[in-house]
């Protein structure tokens, strides 16, 4: 049974000197390719690099490139040049995580508009997909996305955590959606378990987002506390409990899609 993990932080600070055994774990759990989140003009290019030296084979590690609303303060001529040039690297595989966050407003949300829309427009003109970020603004960033859904490729709304309306509406924009062990979460994920039955086939894909969000549902719980691509599996169980499908079906539906969602290679 084969995973894919569209959404993996493996720049993060805690996975620091630990790159190469969180592979090995994964691996070993059936992971067997990852996308790795750019979410700064940095850490998109920390991103590739981590690609470029822990896959030699180019088969199994690939990432985005862009900026998360959190950061649209940051955005400059500079940011726009750095990241084209990323983006059009053969392992950058998606533009983003971009997108708007009006939950924590840490970023003007103009300034956040402004630059979701350079992405956009960038993924329009390389011919990408979008890897979208999106907490308490759900309508605003559907009025941005229809002015340029029609040319992108595709777009999925990673780690969906939203209601129902929410969810169809990006249904009805023919978008997405990423599932994470927010789903586990009995405090407050509880809603999904309806919703995850009605995302179809083919627009459903899986993701750590560790290491963040580790699945309340895991036991043992690892002491440190961080969620890591290893764990996806419980995932993968809680999604397809609530969908009633076999685990093996989910899997394999769920990873064709993002096979072909990001273009990813066929593995032996």
């Amino acid at each position: 049974m084969q995973l894919i993990d569209i959404g993996v932080n493996l720049t993060n600070p805690s996975f620091a000197d630990k790159h190469q055994a969180v592979l090995e774990r994964a691996q070993a759990a059936g992971v067997c390719q990852m996308v790795l989140t750019g979410t700064s003009v940095e850490g998109s290019e920390q991103a590739l690099e981590l690609c470029q030296q822990l896959d030699s084979s180019g088969q199994r590690l690939f990432s985005t490139a862009g900026i998360h609303p959190h950061s649209a303060s940051d955005w400059n001529a500079d940011s726009a040049r750095r990241l084209s040039d990323l983006c059009k690297a053969p392992t950058v595989r998606a533009v983003g995580e971009c997108g708007l966050d009006f939950n924590r407003d840490f970023s003007p949300r103009p300034q956040q508009e402004k630059v979701l829309e350079q992405h956009l427009a960038l993924a329009v003109e390389l011919q990408l997909p979008v890897f979208l970020h999106e907490r308490d603004a759900n309508q605003r960033l559907l009025e941005i996305l229809r002015d340029f859904r029609d040319q992108l490729p595709a777009a999925v709304v990673h780690c969906f955590t939203g209601e129902q309306r929410a969810l169809f509406s990006y249904l009805d924009l023919d978008l997405h959606i990423g599932i994470t062990g927010w789903i586990c979460d009995e405090r407050r994920g509880t809603h999904l378990h309806p919703l995850v039955r009605e995302i179809p086939r083919g627009r459903l894909m899986l993701e750590s987002d560790a290491p963040y969000l580790l699945p309340r549902t895991l036991r043992p719980k690892p002491k440190n506390g961080r969620n890591e691509p290893a764990y996806l599996g419980e995932v993968l169980r809680e999604v397809a409990r609530h969908r009633d499908e076999a685990e093996a079906d989910l899997a394999a539906h769920t990873t064709a899609c993002a096979r072909d969602f990001f273009g990813l290679p066929f593995l032996d």
